[in-house]
């Protein structure tokens, strides 16, 4: 990489100001450093059940017994509502009868036809009486059952919207079973970051509720298709929520991690010297001069910047005095304590 600056520098270093006879500049240097840097999205999202659904029942009906609590765990296949079953029943027991007495008319019409003591119309006919009856009492079988309404999953009911005695419709809502123990969060990320996008990808998030907490989760869909009106993707995460503290339709703050290096090299940003989209730095050589470097900068951090090329981790940067400096300048170290607190946040 080539910098207007740096050939200016070069270019005053070789006229009479250069030299060894240079008084030594005091500077303020720390060693780059190598750690761990990662590259966050930040971006709001929602957070939502596992699972959640709308209880209804599958039949009308006066509801006879209501067997949770508003707010209770309940597990999977857990009765909550039952319904008057007399009416269900009565007809159950009718359509049955009826598939006994079809049963036995089935039986000797089969044998009658063996026989050919009848024709093959009364046979058929007595076939299908027999279907007919089998498929009705398996109808008023599944309307005694629909009667009770169990739990889909394990999960936690939620208000309860009916009372005993209750006419309902299949359009009643009864309650709401939600699955907290593990939850979702769903956010809508930019399409220019998809590419940095992976199944299994950390995620981080607060939500208001929890200020000082952060929940962590990843990635496990990456929408296919991009929302033409907002050019996002639905990204959604699987966070374990053992406690139940988040809860559907929360508004989370999430870190979306999209690069993670552990060894790369880290100066702090003061050291950094800039001519457009071109940066350089100082570097103090064995000599104990100063000698500038054309860097490739990658991520800038908080008082950081990561370094991709023209830099190795353990060589001096300068920080502070670099506006006397010219290539090849001597110079000469602060103490220790000065650069304290460039190298904290350089890495140290």
């Amino acid at each position: 990489m080539s910098l207007p600056f740096l050939a200016g520098c070069k270019k005053a270093a070789s006229g009479p100001a250069g030299g060894s006879g240079m008084p030594a500049i005091q500077v303020i240097a720390v060693e780059a450093m190598r750690r761990a840097v990662s590259e966050t999205l930040s971006l709001p999202g929602t957070i939502a059940a596992n699972e959640m659904v709308e209880i209804k029942a599958e039949t009308d009906g006066i509801v006879q017994e209501i067997n949770f609590v508003e707010g209770e765990r309940v597990a999977k296949g857990q009765l909550l509502v039952k319904l008057d079953e007399t009416k269900f029943a009565a007809t159950f027991a009718e359509a049955e009868a009826s598939l006994k007495l079809s049963q036995s008319s089935y039986d000797r019409a089969k044998q009658l036809f063996k026989d050919t003591l009848i024709s093959q119309q009364e046979f058929d006919q007595a076939s299908s009486t027999l279907g007919i009856n089998q498929a009705t009492v398996d109808l008023h079988r599944r309307q005694l059952k629909d009667a009770r309404i169990h739990a889909p999953f394990s999960g936690i009911v939620g208000a309860r919207q009916i009372s005993p005695g209750q006419v309902i419709t299949r359009n009643t809502t009864l309650t709401w079973l939600v699955d907290l123990d593990t939850v979702k969060v769903e956010v809508k990320v930019p399409e220019r970051y998809l590419r940095q996008l992976q199944i299994g990808q950390p995620l981080e998030f607060s939500v208001a509720a929890f200020p000082g907490d952060k929940f962590r989760g990843e990635v496990y869909f990456i929408s296919p298709q991009i929302d033409e009106s907002t050019r996002t993707a639905l990204v959604k995460a699987r966070i374990a929520n053992p406690d139940a503290k988040l809860r559907g339709g929360m508004f989370a703050s999430l870190d979306l991690t999209l690069q993670l290096r552990d060894a790369a090299i880290v100066i702090p940003e003061p050291a950094l010297m800039s001519n457009g989209d071109s940066f350089a730095v100082f570097v103090v050589d064995d000599k104990s001069s100063a000698q500038m470097r054309p860097i490739e900068v990658g991520l800038r951090l908080a008082g950081k910047a990561e370094v991709l090329k023209g830099l190795n981790g353990g060589e001096k940067v300068i920080v502070e005095g670099t506006q006397k400096l010219r290539p090849g300048a001597p110079v000469k170290l602060a103490p220790k304590e000065a650069a304290a607190p460039y190298a904290d946040s350089g890495g140290k």
